[in-house]
């Protein structure tokens, strides 16, 4: 009997100790994967307030689309005397209350109407057949607690000279040639691309000329091409082209297209 016995004990020792291993195991695993996951997250933004709302990009759409038509620049549609499309509009005392306080979105009016609980008393009004978000509510709530940047429309804002980006000259191709390659060559460099070879000159003026007439070379013109040899030659057939009533003709037939669509 002391042979079955111990054999008995033996097996039942065995399978202790392997239940107790993948135990241990298993929590390791568990807590390999926690850590992993809390890594991850650690990189992850930890808040989306922190990123900036772009008044332009962001704020003025909703604006536009959802509250211009009664608080915008159309006197006979205006209501309650108020403008959301001018800075004064917004940030002017109005008798005791703001539209908007900057950094402090729960004590702007504006805010507080468009985020109201009740119906009755939300902006858009229920009949206006226009409704906001809660996404775009919490857009607005944002861009009021981070001050309520205001920024005129782009199209009246004076055009900036931006600083041209450091880029790695290119071994055997004459890149960068203008300032415009710049930002070409440094996003191809960031995405660790290289530029195209250049094309040859019977290409680049067929694609030229089609690009601005819709039509060919002609055999006298690609004949002029090649044989000009200047530092301006590719410029000077670029404004041939402008100057051409092709160009016209041209530029007529996508505003047609528009229009018929």
């Amino acid at each position: 009997m002391a042979g079955p016995l111990r054999s008995t004990c033996l097996v039942g020792l065995c399978h202790i100790i392997r239940t107790t291993f993948l135990g241990i195991l298993n929590c390791v695993t568990l807590l390999g994967l926690i850590v992993f996951v809390l890594a991850v997250r650690a990189a992850e933004p930890t808040s989306t307030a922190t990123v900036s709302v772009d008044f332009d990009g962001e704020v003025r759409p909703i604006l536009s689309d959802s509250c211009f038509t009664c608080h915008g620049p159309d006197d006979n549609q205006r209501q309650g005397n108020l403008r959301l499309d001018t800075r004064d509009g917004f940030f002017a005392d109005r008798g005791g209350y703001q539209v908007v306080v900057p950094g402090d979105a729960a004590n702007s009016r504006l805010y507080q109407r468009i985020g109201h609980e009740q119906e009755i008393a939300r902006m858009p009004p229920p009949g206006s057949e226009r409704t906001l978000t809660p996404q775009q509510v919490e857009t607005m709530r944002k861009w009021i607690d981070q001050g309520a940047a205001w920024e005129n429309h782009w199209a009246y804002q004076p055009p900036q000279h931006p600083e041209l980006p450091t880029v790695t000259a290119v071994d055997g191709k004459s890149w960068p040639r203008q300032g415009l390659d710049n930002f070409v060559l440094a996003r191809l460099q960031k995405e660790d691309l290289q530029p195209s070879q250049e094309t040859d000159k019977r290409t680049l003026l067929r694609r030229v000329s089609l690009d601005l007439t819709g039509l060919p070379p002609t055999p006298a013109e690609l004949e002029a091409f090649l044989n000009d040899n200047s530092p301006g030659a590719y410029e000077k057939v670029v404004d041939r082209l402008l100057d051409s009533p092709h160009f016209g003709e041209r530029m007529a037939i996508q505003w047609r297209r528009r229009r018929a669509g």
